[in-house]
């Protein structure tokens, strides 16, 4: 009776809000808004197995069902089974939710058809042919942005035991109901309340890109569902920062981390301390900004020795020894230098910002998600190496030897958007902070962060012993050119890969052949300068045109797997080898388990236990779990798992896998197959 109380009163709630206008659009009593199907993945399960069963729900236009947690103003479904004696039903199993803002509240929905699925256990010692009806009345809530109603509903559905098997076309639906489930994170997270302000840390590797996280708690209480949730990232940490629900209730914390299209991760999360992120109160004073500004500045101090960023500064500093000892012209140089880099800094900072106020968990080099920025910085790259290595000549002062205000803003400028696929350390932590601070302190930091990239210039054109130290300009300035074109053919390479790794072989391919064009021009645009023929640079503007027109044609490839064909997980290759009596290490792994990494790295990819693999002929398969595969879920799910990481050893001959402890040690593999 609780929940339809509270059913009941929510819907009075509703309809108190909507105000006599609601009336013209009250439904017909008894008209059905989230029609539903109760459909069993096997309708001939085995005696002393299970079976899973999906409520598959549609909602009508405008109308909208509720997560477990219905947020602000919703409540979750309730199911009441009717089974055969024996037979039990788990828990509702529910896929990533969406969310809905009305009047304030907010809602934790499905607005499109969604399915919930549950596992049937059936009793042990029954005849094959027995029936099994199953009956589940469904009271639940469903709303209009204007209405609510509460509404019940009876399914019913008749299996006979049998030896389970499954029609392909089912296993294939289910599989993909199964993908939409939040998967388990392996390892819990941590949550600390400070003041008004509730952080929760995920132990998340850094690796896993992020697009748009929110954090679902399975019950109210926690946080204020209606406010924004700011993202951090520290190291392995992914930090959410949100207000204190107006009245919180104590017990444990779980809930649902939201990833982006519509992907989840469960976990639980426990009372303790965060580092590594601000957070309210003090932590957002004086002495925290101060510390973040610092950080910045130094952070960007480092870039300067970093592939992207040294070849410019290089040569902007050597521009002042051509010029001479002018103290005036230097200090002009140097100020516009800073003015460029500290604008373009402050200029991401600002859309960086405006993306977080949005509701988009952008970080730090958000544009370099995109394949087509990192074609536009791959062309910008390739044609500052060319330049260096003498191919042609740009027609901006600071690269052809000339001085001048605007040749060193443009030139700031220019460093500072090519450094952004640089990272160095200093950074994450004072940017992370940037990110929780008010708007006016963390444009603060970004700037700091230019004007560590603009120091080293800074401190010549205003140090005149600094300037008098530069070597004299000679035709070794040439040579220095060519050397520092090195490092950025470097940089171009290290973006080639990055749009690889986004864009797939295709858009690198794209890539390249659009570098390949802009470099023909350019080349092009050279040959016309050295022979002093007039407008000598249409050459490289034409191909650089074209190239840009390639480049914004790539697109973000699908998932690729990250295991060899020889390696990867598949219980045919697992059989293959048992049969040929050979002992057999399996493992589970997601990119999203911070565990999984942890043991990877401290004791699966040791030298140590790949010697020892080879020498007892022990075979490795590996199961890549991180886009939740349904038939690597299956597998896991039979071996009373509910998600990653799995370790399990095959002995010769052995019936059934000694399943490893979660915490691995070289030792422990060592021994396997001795």
């Amino acid at each position: 009776m609780r929940g339809w109380f509270y059913i009941l009163m929510t819907a009075l709630f509703m309809l108190v809000a909507t105000g006599p206008g609601m009336a013209e659009s009250a439904p017909a009593p008894g008209a059905i808004h989230l029609a539903m199907r109760l459909i069993a993945e096997s309708e001939t399960p085995a005696a002393g197995g299970r079976t899973t069963l999906a409520i598959v729900a549609t909602p009508d236009k405008g109308w909208h069902g509720y997560w477990k947690n219905g947020g602000d103003a919703g409540l979750p479904t309730e199911a009441h089974w009717t089974l055969p004696g024996g037979a039990s039903a788990g828990e509702l199993r529910y896929p990533v939710p969406g969310r809905l803002k009305i009047a304030g509240l907010m809602n934790y929905v499905y607005e499109r058809p969604f399915t919930l699925l549950v596992d049937l256990s059936v009793p042990a010692g029954m005849a094959k042919g027995t029936p099994l009806p199953i009956t589940v009345k469904l009271d639940y809530l469903v709303c209009t942005d204007t209405i609510c109603v509460p509404e019940s509903q009876t399914l019913s559905t008749k299996l006979t035991v049998g030896d389970g098997a499954i029609d392909p076309a089912t296993r294939t639906e289910f599989d993909r109901w199964r993908a939409a489930l939040p998967k388990p994170l392996g390892g819990d997270g941590v949550i600390e309340t400070q003041g008004k302000q509730v952080r929760i840390a995920v132990p998340l590797p850094a690796s896993v890109a992020v697009k748009d996280a929110y954090f679902y708690p399975e019950r109210s209480g926690i946080i204020d569902h209606a406010a924004p949730q700011v993202m951090t990232r520290s190291g392995d940490q992914l930090i959410l920062t949100m207000p204190v629900a107006a009245v919180p209730t104590p017990g444990p914390v779980s809930g649902v981390l939201s990833i982006g299209e519509g992907q989840g991760l469960s976990f639980a999360a426990k009372p303790g301390a965060i580092a590594g992120a601000s957070g309210g109160g003090t932590d957002r004073g004086f002495g925290a900004i101060t510390l973040a500004f610092l950080g910045a500045v130094l952070g960007g101090l480092l870039l300067n020795i970093m592939p992207c960023v040294f070849p410019i500064l290089s040569l902007k500093a050597l521009s002042l020894a051509k010029g001479g000892g002018d103290e005036r012209h230097a200090r002009t140089e140097a100020l516009a230098y800073t003015a460029g880099v500290v604008l373009v800094c402050v200029g991401l900072g600002v859309v960086l910002l405006a993306l977080r106020a949005g509701g988009q968990s952008a970080g730090w080099a958000f544009q370099l998600q995109d394949p087509r920025v990192i074609g536009i910085l791959l062309l910008l790259v390739a044609g500052i190496a060319f330049n260096l290595a003498g191919l042609f000549e740009l027609p901006i002062p600071a690269f052809a030897g000339r001085s001048g205000a605007m040749g060193s803003f443009a030139t700031g400028a220019l460093a500072a958007f090519v450094a952004t696929p640089c990272s160095g350390p200093f950074m994450a932590g004072a940017l992370g902070a940037a990110l929780v601070l008010p708007a006016a302190a963390a444009l603060a930091v970004f700037a700091g962060l230019g004007i560590g990239i603009a120091l080293p210039f800074l401190a010549i054109g205003f140090v005149p012993a600094l300037r008098r130290r530069l070597p004299k300009p000679g035709m070794w300035m040439v040579r220095l050119r060519h050397i520092l074109s090195v490092p950025m053919f470097l940089t171009a390479l290290a973006l080639a890969w990055i749009l690889g790794q986004e864009a797939g072989v295709t858009g690198m391919t794209l890539g390249l052949a659009a570098a390949l064009i802009a470099s023909l021009g350019f080349w092009w645009t050279g040959l016309r300068q050295h022979s002093g023929k007039g407008q000598a640079g249409w050459p490289a503007v034409v191909a650089l045109v074209l190239a840009v027109a390639i480049v914004v044609t790539v697109k973000p490839a699908a998932a690729v797997a990250k295991t060899s064909a020889d390696t990867a997980f598949t219980e045919a290759k697992l059989e293959d080898l048992r049969k040929q009596n050979r002992p057999v290490f399996a493992y589970f792994t997601a990119d999203w388990c911070l565990s999984c990494k942890v043991n990877e790295a401290a004791a699966i990819e040791r030298s140590s236990v790949r010697d020892a693999f080879a020498r007892n002929k022990v075979a490795v398969l590996v199961g890549d779990w991180t886009d939740g595969d349904p038939v690597l879920g299956r597998f896991i799910e039979r071996h009373n798992r509910a998600g990653v990481p799995l370790y399990l050893y095959y002995a010769p001959g052995a019936k059934a896998p000694q399943v490893l402890p979660q915490v691995l040690t070289p030792s422990m593999l060592e021994k396997l197959g001795a």
